[in-house]
């Protein structure tokens, strides 16, 4: 076993240890949060989401291996071509996709009775394409010539996608603008790309299905006129967690808190686990970060820097918003909780952006490796 492990789990240790410290915190926290589900739509049967989390659990991994076992430099030839499929699927999504909370975000997959989300393949795609062309073209990106595609790319992206989830939509420009900036590309076209999601943005807040919300929760996060429901009783969770927390399977704002095991998991986690598990978690995010970043540095091909940076920047970029929203640092988001909130396929994505990041990894040390013979 030991040996097998050793032969086929490659890429960096800390990021397979991360995701998997982070699964178990999902399992526990998720299994607790949705008990009232279970009594509301599976007769009481408490067990029925934890199986289907955990089974989304372990193809997310298997989707982790196989990604990571694929040479990265493959993503690079498939990233347009999924972004030629996300805008139709996107575009699909708003128009007659399932509508969750006033949002149609969602494609229900008939036979496995699963939903997808488009945005999903979007926000992968486009982080590989910007890494590869941004690294093709890294001698001419003083000529705004070579930056109009990948603008192009990253605009109608970000407002189909903003349609129907807005703040998606400006993590992803964020993202974008950081993978520009590190590729150098000059502050004056960066503020020309800022001006391009703001457009977006701007189109997205007048016919998009979530402008007036948006809105309306942002002038509530300003002026504090009105707490939602589900902020204040993420509050309550927060505040009664106290330093070491009430203890597994023990919250009780779970029974209240709408989305608990969701948009809002992070804030079960501290009432359960108090301030030092919420600190945990969030330092497994920064070390995420960390590690990604590293094999940035250490990666000798422009490529796969780039990706590695992008794909850990969008990550724990989302992680953060999260966490943030249930402690009032944020307006509130329909963002989840990555490798934590109980999702569908959100999951089997995760675990491949995961997978990419460590295919860089393994192809960096065997590069090392191979330099040394």
């Amino acid at each position: 076993m030991i040996n097998w492990i050793q032969e086929n789990i490659k890429g960096d240790k800390w990021i397979w240890g991360i995701a998997l410290i982070l699964s178990s915190f999902s399992l526990l926290s998720v299994y607790s949060a949705t008990g009232s589900l279970a009594y509301s739509k599976m007769g009481g049967n408490t067990e029925f989401y934890l199986f289907k989390h955990f089974l989304l659990i372990i193809l997310s991994f298997i989707a982790m291996w196989f990604a990571h076992k694929l040479d990265y430099k493959y993503y690079s030839k498939i990233s347009e071509i999924a972004m030629y499929i996300s805008l139709p699927l996107l575009l699909f999504t708003f128009l007659y996709g399932l509508n969750i909370n006033e949002a149609s975000r969602w494609i229900n997959i008939p036979i496995i009775n699963q939903a997808f989300q488009p945005s999903d393949l979007a926000k992968l795609s486009l982080i590989i394409y910007l890494s590869s062309i941004l690294s093709k073209s890294q001698y001419e990106l003083d000529n705004i010539k070579s930056l109009i595609k990948p603008f192009f790319w990253i605009g109608i992206i970000c407002l189909f996608i903003a349609l129907t989830n807005l703040s998606t939509s400006i993590i992803l420009g964020l993202t974008s603008i950081l993978i520009m900036f590190i590729a150098r590309v000059k502050f004056k076209y960066l503020f020309v790309l800022v001006i391009c999601i703001s457009f977006a943005a701007s189109i997205a807040l007048i016919t998009g299905q979530r402008g007036r919300t948006a809105i309306s929760r942002t002038e509530d996060f300003i002026y504090k006129k009105n707490i939602p429901f589900q902020l204040e009783q993420a509050y309550i969770a927060v505040s009664t967690g106290g330093l070491f927390g009430k203890g597994p399977g023990k919250s009780n704002q779970k029974n209240f808190l709408p989305q608990s095991y969701s948009d809002f998991i992070y804030a079960i986690i501290i009432e359960e686990y108090g301030l030092i598990g919420g600190l945990a978690v969030l330092l497994l995010y920064l070390i995420l970060l960390y590690r990604g970043l590293h094999i940035f540095l250490k990666s000798k091909r422009p490529f796969g820097g780039l990706l590695s940076a992008g794909l850990s920047f969008f990550l724990v970029i989302q992680a953060i918003t999260n966490m943030c929203v249930v402690v009032g640092l944020l307006p509130v988001t329909g963002i989840t909780l990555p490798l934590i909130s109980m999702g569908g396929t959100s999951q089997l994505f995760t675990g491949i952006t995961l997978g990419i990041i460590l295919s860089i990894s393994r192809h960096n040390v065997e590069e090392k490796n191979y330099s040394y013979a």
